[in-house]
């Protein structure tokens, strides 16, 4: 669906048909995270399994993750990493699940999560009936953007998985320039809005770089005419999060950033994005660029025209 803001309507189309969209001397900037292997098994010496999704690294051998099952497991006890010599004991818990581990021998997460880990794929994607080697290289190879580079992401950014190598090469031959930024995804992204105010809303912290070389062809771009092109709600993140601090320039840290309506955008000219729930910052962020009214509009259309949601969906391209 393509959605036009200045006349407040909305078309379909085809993906392919963002190459018509797009004008020379615009500037895609891309989310290059890499999703990792982060879902894990542990085991009690009982052989009761606890089910794990890491999500950063504190330090040497010190993750934060989550942890299903550990009620009964005892801060201090030792759990088996999968089949692996890696131990685990279980430091802190806080909300939600989220606990702090110890691993041992402290390896790099990267490491580790290479030898005992999984891709986690979202939970509405099921794989009981079939976990054979190869469907486990597909899902590597499916739940990752053509463009991944910098590992680091609990999710992939799921816009930018409708682009190929091809598609990439005949937009650039149009004269699209790209800017590659980094926002390793994690769970804050999608954890569900409980908060009748969105301001009270408790965003988790996502990290982020942005390097000299892609602020100055988006500044540039922009500065002949062109526009800086979100590839997904995640790019924006690291667009406003920088330019929340000025001109556009290098920059990484961990941001909290949660963009809801009203929202003045600096450096985000148009986005291209998947459907997502309602309830979602996602949701919310979407609706602050395009306009809560005509999002619902644009929604109640998709609906009807049974446009597939989640993050093997369809996309939206707001202009």
């Amino acid at each position: 669906m393509i959605v036009d803001r200045s006349r407040g309507a909305w078309r379909h189309g085809r993906f392919g048909d963002i190459v018509e969209m797009l004008r020379a001397g615009d500037c895609l900037v891309r989310n290059t995270t890499k999703v990792i292997p982060a879902k894990f098994e542990a085991f009690r010496n009982s052989g009761a399994r606890v089910g794990g999704l890491f999500l950063r690294e504190l330090g040497p051998g010190r993750w934060a993750c989550l942890l299903s099952n550990v009620r009964r497991v005892r801060d201090g006890e030792q759990l088996q990493l999968g089949t692996s010599g890696w131990h685990m004991a279980i430091a802190s818990r806080g909300e939600r699940g989220e606990c702090e581990v110890v691993v041992d021998p402290p390896d790099a997460a990267t490491d580790v999560l290479a030898q005992v880990g999984r891709t986690p794929l979202p939970p509405y994607i099921r794989r009981d009936d079939d976990d054979s080697d190869e469907r486990r290289a597909e899902d590597v190879s499916r739940y990752q953007t053509v463009f991944a580079q910098a590992p680091g992401a609990v999710a992939a950014p799921t816009a930018g998985l409708h682009f190929t190598a091809e598609l990439m090469k005949t937009i650039a031959a149009k004269g699209v320039g790209f800017a590659d930024v980094t926002l390793h995804v994690g769970l804050g992204t999608f954890q569900p809005v409980v908060v009748e105010d969105l301001a009270d809303h408790d965003m988790h912290s996502e990290w982020y770089e942005m390097t000299s070389a892609a602020a100055a062809r988006i500044r540039e771009s922009r500065s002949s005419g062109g526009r800086s092109v979100a590839i997904g709600t995640t790019s924006v993140r690291v667009l406003e999060s920088v330019a929340a601090n000025g001109e556009l320039a290098a920059a990484s840290g961990w941001t909290k950033l949660l963009i809801y309506p009203p929202y003045g955008f600096r450096a985000t000219d148009a986005l291209l994005t998947n459907f997502h729930l309602p309830g979602s910052t996602l949701l919310a962020l979407v609706s602050a660029f395009c306009g809560y009214e005509l999002t619902m509009s644009a929604y109640a259309e998709a609906v009807r025209e049974k446009y597939r949601f989640f993050s093997y969906g369809d996309a939206m391209l707001i202009v």
